[in-house]
């Protein structure tokens, strides 16, 4: 197959930049880059980023899905809107994250800390939450239709119009 190159906001005008001028490492954004054009069947490169510190990434409107980021630190980053369907973000820090409509179809959140993040809208159907922090996490209007959520920590967790959960 040849390669053809991924012309710019090809993906949602995803934006890799760090706040507190804390830039992506090289190898990082290189990664990221293979993985859009594997998520195109343009060429192999599905991104793994587990034990990764992507920590204050903007990760806006990326498409990370499939993508392998188990013991990431994603503590504090903007993935607003981001599509993370069928990712496994086992045991990954998600604390303080903007996570307002990321698509989590599917994932493997086992054991992740999601403590104080905000899930508003997000689509969490068929997550696999088992064991995950989400204690004073904000799932306003969230969708966990089909999710696993043994042992999840939902203490102080903001619940409001969620589908598809019964306390």
């Amino acid at each position: 197959m040849a390669k053809v190159p991924i012309p710019e906001g090809v993906f949602l005008n995803w934006n890799v930049s760090r706040k507190k001028y804390k830039p992506l490492s090289s190898e990082i954004e290189e990664i990221l880059k293979k993985h859009r054009a594997w998520l195109l069947g343009m060429e192999e490169g599905k991104a793994n980023l587990s034990y990764d510190d992507l920590s204050y990434a903007d990760l806006s409107n990326a498409n990370l899905s499939y993508a392998y980021l188990m013991y990431s630190d994603l503590s504090n980053a903007d993935l607003r809107y981001a599509y993370l369907i069928n990712a496994y973000l086992r045991n990954a820090d998600l604390r303080n994250a903007d996570l307002t409509g990321v698509h989590l179809y599917n994932a493997d959140l086992r054991y992740t800390e999601l403590g104080y993040a905000d899930l508003t809208n997000a689509d969490l159907r068929q997550a696999d939450l088992r064991n995950a922090d989400l204690s004073y996490a904000s799932l306003r209007y969230a969708d966990l239709t089909g999710a696993d959520l043994t042992d999840a920590d939902l203490t102080g967790a903001k619940l409001t119009g969620v589908k598809g959960y019964q306390p």
